[in-house]
């Protein structure tokens, strides 16, 4: 199913000069994965502090945006300049997963957004990318599927916090939004584990017990 992840590729195309760069002045894809984490507790704390003031809901989609680059980054560096390990593998997952926490929950505090479906959103969020990772797990490769992947999650938040940020009230349309996003959100994890399931290969079947 279509993603904003199928895009990924030409992303990391326009970025590759600016890689390139950064490794020239000893940035590591590592660097870049705590620097991604840092920024995303940074906007998330002034959220929180302020209780989503506009100016903060601005903010959240460029920075939305920065993230997504940093992602690109430290996924190109890690592979085209030998800097790909185990720490880095968890640093990525973890700091994904932990980014987006710090960044959507305190959305919960902007008034007429509903604290408990934004969590669930943001739950089945993390679920979703778990269920990517447990892929690996059964013999598959780590799943990207959507229709509701970490980049279209991105989208649809940095889009509410603009309508938000420029104004619009939070009424009706924000839990429209937030269950279509639930919604969504099942569907993905159920599509990331049939293709899990389909796609598994490397992990031998069990022994069927001898017949009496």
């Amino acid at each position: 199913m279509a993603t904003i992840y199928d895009l990924k590729p030409r992303f990391q195309s326009l970025l590759r000069p600016l890689a390139n760069v950064l490794v020239g002045v000893g940035v590591t894809a590592n660097g870049l994965t705590f620097t991604a984490l840092g920024l995303s507790v940074l906007t998330g704390g002034a959220l929180a502090l302020t209780g989503g003031q506009r100016a903060c809901l601005l903010a959240l989609p460029p920075v939305l945006l920065v993230r997504m680059a940093l992602n690109a980054l430290d996924g190109m560096v890690a592979r085209e300049f030998a800097q790909a390990s185990r720490l880095g593998a968890l640093l990525n997952e973890l700091g994904d997963v932990l980014a987006d926490t710090v960044l959507y929950l305190p959305l919960a505090l902007v008034g007429g957004i509903p604290p408990v479906l934004l969590a669930l959103v943001v739950s089945l969020g993390v679920i979703v990318e778990m269920t990517g990772v447990v892929a690996v797990q059964i013999g598959a490769d780590r799943r990207y599927d959507g229709p509701l992947g970490k980049s279209d999650r991105a989208f649809l938040f940095g889009l509410m916090a603009l309508v938000l940020g420029l104004g619009v009230p939070a009424g009706r349309w924000v839990g429209a939004l937030l269950t279509a996003m639930a919604l969504l959100a099942m569907l993905t994890i159920v599509n990331r584990s049939r293709q899990a399931l389909t796609t598994a290969t490397d992990l031998a079947a069990p022994a069927r017990p001898a017949a009496p």
